[in-house]
């Protein structure tokens, strides 16, 4: 997907814990229970030590015998000595509940993409998932760490503390009453803010991840063209977006911490000051007067840490927002899908290892039209040659074979239901897909550990990259990013090599080559169109794209591919 596409627009709850979330990880159901358990008792906690204080001052101030003053003290060394366990305790519950939520949803991800399947990948930016699925979710520290444990805290503790506050002195507790809600009303207005600019910062990193993956996959091309300047001057200016992003976001978040801060501190002076008045008319007694005076910033507290966590957890809340929804797109698909999907393995597993591929009026879909028609048969022992003008659909064939495309028309594995193509499809494309690794690492990428262990394993490594040419290249080579390392004509033997090994020790039946001797001369090309002739002659059904008329001289069945105008016309 290209990054000049617009996004999608996001979709949030809008509430301060988004239900999908308990939907999605059951360990945030466990937390939210313990850390209510854990904020009761700090509630508990926070009364006892202003009633310790206050009990500790007047008696000190009313000549309280010195045993009774050490047992108050004590017993205040005991509250506070369990409000910094308590602490310690709401820190260590959330950091394990986060890194739980973290892998659950890591793994939902993961679940989801497979179901979505590869149509659905492929009309996505892998940089922007990667990013969604990396720093993203690890921004959910802060939102279990610090966000949702004050959040509770606050459901639980600031009602009890304004019904004790009431309960002490009915005027301070009307005060509070009167004054709190303003802390809530401008929370509402800066979170809106800061919902908006955090949106824009994270949808900037998306935006420059995935330009700079781009830019790396495609930058032999663009030095070729004189391009590659004007490609790092587009990541410059995404990187001064984000920067200016993120400094947008500090400017609100220090702005609504100032807000929030003030807001708390003119209530408490004036629970403060109508407490003061009273205690001189001696309308108050002072150990009431201390009591409320210690629970009223405690009351506006909570409240105020809200709104200040809010702005350190938001980068977790919109990557958990784009997470959700790749997790409610796989949840709408219809449930029986995954056993239909079962049924049809089973019944095709014995049919597949006889490898009859057949199409009949395959239209494959490209965007909103559908190309032209195509049919044919593939049988083991044989190469299906397709071929025709670039553009008329060639590829888009053998997107359909991997899934990555739909299609109208009949297409038939052994008579029966296609069934995934990891089950009999050995595949090298146009572009080599490989990875940072080994040589052997990646031809044998995919296929089950136990096949690929051991001296037998090396051995057919080494059948598959002499049988594709690549002979010469040494198995331990070690590859950059994308197969840094290897010329263009390597890679793509590296990957011809890969989809060989594939049928050969996983047992494939199908192998599906597209042009894999683009970058090759003409005695290595030579070279490998005898190795298919071989594979084919063994027993391999071989399906081959290629605008080399030397590939006519392998091909048991040659199929036309025309552009849809052409059939048209």
């Amino acid at each position: 997907m290209s990054m000049d596409e617009p996004e999608a627009p996001a979709r949030s709850s809008g509430r301060p814990v988004d239900p999908r979330l308990l939907r999605y990880a059951r360990a945030s159901r466990v937390f939210l229970v313990a850390i209510g358990a854990i904020g009761l008792a700090q509630t508990a906690v926070i009364v006892g030590f202003a009633w310790l204080t206050t009990q500790a001052i007047v008696g000190a101030i009313g000549g309280m015998p010195v045993a009774d003053l050490m047992r108050i003290l004590g017993a205040l060394a005991a509250v506070v000595a369990a409000r910094a366990g308590l602490l310690w305790l709401r820190e260590a519950v959330s950091a394990r509940a986060a890194a739980r939520v973290r892998s659950e949803l890591r793994g939902g991800l993961t679940s989801a993409v497979g179901r979505l399947g590869p149509g659905w990948l492929a009309s996505r930016n892998s940089a922007q998932l990667a990013v969604t699925a990396g720093r993203g979710l690890d921004a959910l520290d802060a939102y279990f760490g610090r966000y949702l444990p004050q959040l509770v805290l606050t459901v639980i503790a600031t009602p009890v503390l304004i019904a004790v506050i009431w309960w002490s002195d009915w005027i301070s507790g009307l005060t509070v009453l009167l004054t709190m809600p303003l802390i809530p009303l401008f929370m509402v207005l800066i979170g809106l803010a800061t919902r908006a600019v955090q949106r824009a910062q994270w949808q900037t990193l998306r935006q420059l991840a995935a330009r700079f993956a781009d830019t790396v996959r495609g930058l032999s091309t663009l030095t070729v063209f004189g391009r590659q300047h004007r490609a790092a001057t587009s990541i410059e200016r995404v990187t001064e977006n984000y920067r200016i992003e993120t400094m947008r976001v500090l400017r609100v978040s220090f702005l609504s911490g100032f807000a929030l801060e003030f807001l708390a501190s003119i209530s408490v002076a004036i629970v403060a000051v109508s407490i003061g008045f009273r205690l001189i008319d001696g309308s108050l007694a002072l150990s009431v007067g201390l009591f409320v005076l210690l629970l009223a910033p405690e009351a506006y507290l909570p409240l105020r840490q809200v709104g200040v966590q809010f702005h350190a957890a938001a980068e977790g809340v919109a990557a958990t927002d784009d997470v959700f929804e790749v997790l409610d797109a796989a949840r709408a698909l219809p449930r029986q899908e995954a056993a239909s999907s079962a049924r049809t393995d089973a019944a095709t597993s014995v049919a597949t290892e006889r490898g009859v591929l057949h199409a009949d009026e395959l239209r494959v879909r490209r965007g909103d039209s559908l190309l032209a028609p195509v049919s044919f048969t593939a049988r083991p022992g044989t190469i299906t040659l397709l071929s025709g003008p670039s553009g008329a659909g060639k590829s888009s064939v053998f997107a359909a074979l991997r899934g990555v495309a739909s299609f109208e028309g009949e297409l038939t594995l052994d008579g029966g239901q296609v069934p995934p193509p990891a089950s009999w499809l050995a595949w090298a494309g146009q572009d080599p897909g490989l990875i940072a690794g080994s040589v052997a690492e990646n031809v044998t990428l995919g296929a089950p550990s136990d096949r690929t262990a051991g001296a037998a394993g090396e051995r057919a490594v080494a059948r598959a990259l002499a049988a594709a040419g690549a002979a010469g290249l040494d198995p331990a080579l070690e590859l950059g990013v994308r197969g840094a390392g290897l010329s263009g004509g390597q890679a793509q033997r590296v990957a011809v090599a890969r989809a060989l090994f594939r049928h050969a020790v996983v047992g494939a039946p199908v192998i599906a080559l597209d042009e894999p001797s683009a970058a090759l001369d003409a005695e290595t090309e030579a070279a490998l169109w005898q190795s298919l002739r071989r594979v084919a002659d063994d027993g391999a059904t071989v399906l081959l794209v290629s605008h080399r008329e030397t590939a006519r001289s392998i091909a048991d069945v040659l199929v036309d591919v025309r552009p849809r105008s052409e059939v048209t016309a």
